[in-house]
């Protein structure tokens, strides 16, 4: 069977100085939760500092993205090799946001799955979709 992954999705959410006081504030409890895997997905810009306070902890870091190839030009992108760079396990793919406003189609959340696995990371790929669709 399949171990469940309790994942918090940030979003664009905190600084730096929020985000090291709310993991923190969460580490301890969320440590203590057993029989599942736990993973704090912040922002990019928070990854480091996050993955610092983790370290001494079974919680996982995830990203909330990242792009299919290794390099390239593709400006204000993430590559798996700078997330695997980082110690970061996880990477969310096919959120139903990156859907709506970034027109991800289906094609492209199969690359980056693709990629995730090829890197080692664990993609977290979401289905689904919108409210109003359902």
């Amino acid at each position: 069977m399949r171990r469940p992954i309790l994942a918090g999705n940030w979003k664009m959410h905190m600084t730096i100085a929020e985000a090291t006081d709310f993991v923190r504030s969460i580490r301890r409890g969320l440590n203590e939760v057993k029989d599942v895997d736990r993973v704090l997905c912040p922002p990019f810009t928070v990854l480091a500092a996050v993955r610092d306070l983790l370290s001494a902890t079974e919680i996982g870091l995830g990203a909330q993205n990242m792009h299919w190839e290794e390099n390239g030009a593709y400006t204000d992108e993430v590559s798996p090799l700078m997330l695997s760079a980082l110690g970061v396990e996880y990477v969310i793919i096919g959120h139903s946001e990156r859907r709506e406003y970034f027109f991800e189609s289906n094609e492209v959340v199969n690359k980056k799955v693709k990629s995730a696995f090829k890197h080692n990371l664990k993609p977290i790929m979401c289905v689904g979709e919108s409210l109003a669709i359902r």
